[in-house]
């Protein structure tokens, strides 16, 4: 069984904020097992320097690889390059979120729903929701 996660920490989003990637930095990643591991494994190893990660959404999928589903949201998303950030030391699956491009997506959704045609606020689930969509499509 595969799961595909997005996680969000507080100590890395302050972090991203003051290095000017913006506080909407998100880590999206694919385990075998169960979402537990992933998050401890993600606390343990202090992925990107943080070790306060929560997952926000998981999905079982399958027959997909994060060098897969990383370059999918790539389209979408901009990649955060740890290569310029020493802080992420190889981390993968690192992404910041324009918070006005999930807002745009939540619009059409509720549009072509018939539910209504404004979008109050934009949630941490939201954004994991709208990550984990395009991450599969």
């Amino acid at each position: 069984m595969t799961i595909l996660y997005v996680a969000t920490s507080k100590i890395f989003s302050a972090w991203a904020a003051d290095v000017g990637l913006g506080k909407h930095v998100y880590k999206v990643g694919v385990v075998g097992g169960s979402a537990d591991d992933a998050l401890k494994a993600l606390n343990v190893e202090s992925c990107a320097g943080a070790n306060d990660w929560r997952l926000l959404k998981t999905q079982t999928v399958d027959g997909v690889d994060e060098a897969e589903i990383v370059d999918r949201l790539a389209k979408k998303e901009k990649v955060v390059d740890p290569n310029y950030y020493p802080r992420l030391r190889g981390a993968v699956g690192v992404f910041r979120v324009k918070v006005g491009n999930v807002a745009n997506h939540l619009l059409v959704k509720q549009t072509l729903a018939g539910e209504g045609e404004t979008v109050d606020k934009v949630k941490p689930p939201d954004i994991a929701a709208y990550l984990i969509q395009n991450a599969l499509s």
